[in-house]
């Protein structure tokens, strides 16, 4: 590789050192100005070598960190908001962080390759959280703290992607893990002759002891590192809380997924074992685990194709579910086969996100969600349900009442938010304050942190800080506790978001034990409930509930009014999902559907065979397909 890049660049340039790391190429040069001035020269290089490419200059050619602080300084524009530069002398790249980090990178990245010429560093770039975030901050100190074993593991995950292949023979097989006929642990494998990768790894909400079948022969019988990647497509639990679990069972290989999804599965992830802890059960594995995930991680963006072994290329594309949820597409072989994974996936655009990408090269098999697959899983549209909501909070509060609404911290809590500084703004609802419990603060701050992943009118209003929605003076995080939460229930008309969004475990449990009885106010359910959990049976009208936390128990008599608006879930209904399929382009030849309760997979499975005439599967847990 390395006599190729040389017969390919200048002869005037010195090439000292080429490497992998985890899919890159990276080159390290005495040359790194010649390479910024001739900006071409590495996209032909990535077009003639089909890898990603990254340029470093050889440490023997670097200027002092104190010397290039101030040429770099002086090649940004000011109001690009620089708060910190760190330069790494092992890498020679140079991180900068700003608050926008559009004006450090410049037209088609012309800003960075003048810094490069001007001091030889090579420049990375990070946004400076909106909204500061103690999980982005963590993420970042601990990666920078770990950069060394980091390197180590990329080198070792590199080699691996790039061996030669061993086998001759062409198959590709899916394995369902978990998640098929029911909700929740998601858990997948897609295996060829030479690769083995894990897609997913979730818990199934309100049920603790069912965890995805990772014993057999096809996941971990023959050792954990017997996987070659694990990919996740977004960082709810039911997807996301036992990737971690992997570590302690001895994995050591790459994760998959988007820069945001890593820093929400540290955050959630870290939530589900403190959960876990209070209500008195055994966590799965330690802390160590999550940060060994971390370190694990290799974001990706969407669009990039990337090579994960040597006869895998993944893709990742919006999904318009959660911040960073992203369908995964799997290219096989050298044009051999193609698969999707839908993730969960919202079709149309909502207040927060573009709508999910359903346009691929090639896709032959789609395995898709069917959380509301059902015949009749029609949700209300977007501002009907706003209408409805709207109507309900106003009510309540003119009566002198408080609205409780369980959320999911990550999406839903920042759907109703919009929805609420809108309708505060515009006079549709009181004025009055908007508590926000549990994690919902920090998911916010994260999604402010990664606003290029949001919709574009909303990320512009992020952008400017008077105008920044989640900014908005009624919204108050809850973190005092207790105290502060009897505080409130002794107070005026209010509107309370609070983990978790299906009641089972988090703050809700304590609001429920201070306002259940107020016969004027009203728990609004906005997301999914799922069976057995405490939402659902009451949603299904259940008033005595049980609200034990491992140490102690009681009960409380419910008598809230109830409601429930649909039309927030991040899941497409039974039209949005028909939908993604019919304008697929191009669509696929089979489908699985997966992810929904027995009923809602049989129904759209049968409904895409009817309509599109297709080959769809309702598969069970512990089936293998073949395809080729």
């Amino acid at each position: 590789m390395r006599a190729e890049i040389e017969s390919e660049v200048p002869a005037d340039i010195t090439i000292t050192e080429v490497r992998y790391e985890g899919p890159e190429l990276v080159i390290y040069t005495r040359d790194p100005k010649r390479f910024a001035r001739d900006g071409d020269l590495v996209r032909k290089l990535a077009s003639k070598l089909r890898k990603r490419i990254t340029v470093r200059p050889d440490p023997a050619v670097l200027s002092k960190p104190e010397d290039a602080r101030e040429q770099v300084l002086d090649v940004i524009p000011e109001e690009a908001g620089v708060t910190d530069l760190d330069f790494h002398l092992d890498t020679g790249e140079v991180v900068i962080e700003a608050e926008k980090p559009g004006m450090v990178i410049g037209r088609h990245g012309a800003t960075l390759r003048e810094i490069t010429q001007e001091v030889g560093w090579t420049p990375e770039v990070v946004r400076t959280p909106p909204i500061e975030s103690s999980t982005v901050n963590n993420v970042r100190n601990f990666l920078k703290q770990e950069r060394n074993d980091r390197r180590d593991i990329l080198e070792r995950i590199g080699r691996q992607i790039h061996r030669e292949e061993m086998s001759n023979d062409e198959w590709v097989r899916i394995t369902t893990l978990g998640c098929c006929r029911e909700v929740g642990r998601a858990a997948f494998i897609i295996s060829t002759p030479e690769t083995r990768v894990l897609i997913d790894c979730g818990d199934k909400p309100g049920a603790e002891d069912e965890v995805p079948y990772l014993q057999v022969p096809e996941a971990l019988g023959s050792g954990a590192n017997s996987l070659d990647a694990v990919v996740l497509t977004h960082a709810h639990l039911d997807h996301s809380a036992l990737v971690p679990l992997l570590f302690k069972y001895g994995y050591d290989g790459p994760i998959y997924t988007t820069e945001p999804s890593r820093d929400l599965m540290g955050l959630l992830t870290l939530d589900y074992l403190d959960v876990a802890a209070k209500e008195g059960r055994s966590p799965p594995y330690e802390s160590e685990m999550v940060r060994e995930a971390i370190k694990h991680t290799i974001p990706l963006e969407y669009g990039d194709v990337t090579d994960i072994a040597p006869d895998i290329k993944l893709t990742l594309h919006n999904a318009g579910h959660i911040l960073g949820s992203a369908i995964a597409h799997f290219h096989v072989g050298d044009g051999l086969y193609n698969v999707a994974f839908s993730g969960d996936i919202h079709y149309d655009d909502t207040r927060l996100f573009n709508g999910a990408v359903n346009e691929f090269p090639r896709v032959e098999t789609l395995v898709l969600e069917s959380t509301y697959g059902g015949r009749n899983d029609y949700q209300t549209d977007q501002e009907d349900s706003e209408r409805k909501l709207k109507h309900t909070l106003r009510n309540t509060l003119e009566r002198g009442g408080k609205v409780l609404v369980p959320a999911f911290a990550v999406g839903r809590s920042q759907e109703i938010m919009l929805v609420l500084e809108e309708a505060m703004r515009n006079g549709e609802i009181p004025q009055v304050p908007v508590h926000l419990d549990g994690m919902i603060w920090e998911a916010t701050a994260i999604h402010t942190t990664y606003p290029e992943y949001l919709r574009d009118d909303l990320r512009e209003r992020i952008f400017h800080d008077d105008e920044n929605p989640f900014l908005s003076e009624q919204f108050n995080h809850i973190d005092g506790g207790e105290e502060e939460r009897q505080e409130v229930a002794d107070g005026g008309p209010c509107i309370i978001l609070s983990t978790s969004g299906m009641m089972e475990g988090g703050p809700i449990l304590s609001w429920l034990e201070l306002i259940a009885d107020a016969n004027d106010s009203t728990l609004v359910f906005v997301g999914y409930q799922a069976q057995g959990t405490l939402g659902r049976r009451i949603q299904n009208g259940r008033r005595d509930l049980p609200l034990g936390n491992g140490r102690r128990s009681s009960s409380v008599t419910l008598e809230m009014n109830v409601e429930t608006v649909d039309g927030f879930s991040g899941h497409a209904d039974r039209q949005g999902l028909e939908n993604f399929v019919r304008t697929m382009n191009p669509r696929p030849e089979k489908v699985l559907c997966v992810h929904g309760d027995e009923s809602s997979t049989q129904d759209l499975s049968s409904a895409l065979y009817h309509e599109f005439n297709m080959r769809t599967f309702a598969p069970k847990n512990l089936e293998t397909f073949r395809f080729v």
